[in-house]
């Protein structure tokens, strides 16, 4: 990124936000991406979305798949936002994840998980917003992963 465009980066650093790792199939294995711009759009369909950016690595699985999930991630899980947010990374292992209905790849370890059809896609500058119906979800105790002013946040306590 161009230094023109660090002050905006860092204006929009202000704002804490959970992480994430969407995933999708992707031909004979599954593609997976560390996010940070995931929000709840409606409860009645239940709705969320997430952004892609249109370099990303991974960015034609997702565009070619009918559905992707989100694992959202615990505090302890910083690892494994640094392993699915480099260029490249060790593919997904049977033994880490889990299928639902889609065929979407959950994260086993995880602090809520979401299972989606794809609703819409909208072109937005230089990323791709990704709406998507939840089939299926779950939730467990713990506290989040955080991301404020481009670092991890662990010290966020659990309700």
């Amino acid at each position: 990124m161009s230094d023109e465009f660090r002050p905006l980066k860092d204006a929009f650093g202000r704002f804490a936000t959970g992480v994430a790792v969407a995933g999708c199939a992707a031909g004979d294995g599954y593609a997976a991406i560390t996010i940070n711009s995931f929000a709840s759009v409606a409860l009645k369909p239940a709705l969320l979305l997430w952004c892609i950016e249109t370099r990303a690595p991974s960015y034609a699985a997702f565009m070619a798949a009918d559905s992707y999930s989100v694992s959202v991630l615990k505090a302890d899980q910083q690892a494994a936002a640094e392993r699915f947010a480099a260029r490249q990374h060790a593919p997904l292992a049977d033994d880490e994840i889990e299928i639902w209905e889609t065929g979407a790849p959950l994260l086993k370890q995880r602090l809520a998980g979401f299972d989606c059809r794809v609703q819409a896609r909208h072109k937005a500058g230089d990323h791709v917003i990704l709406v998507g119906e939840v089939a299926r979800f779950d939730s467990a105790p713990g506290a989040p992963l955080i991301y404020f002013a481009s670092r991890y946040r662990t010290d966020l306590k659990a309700p």
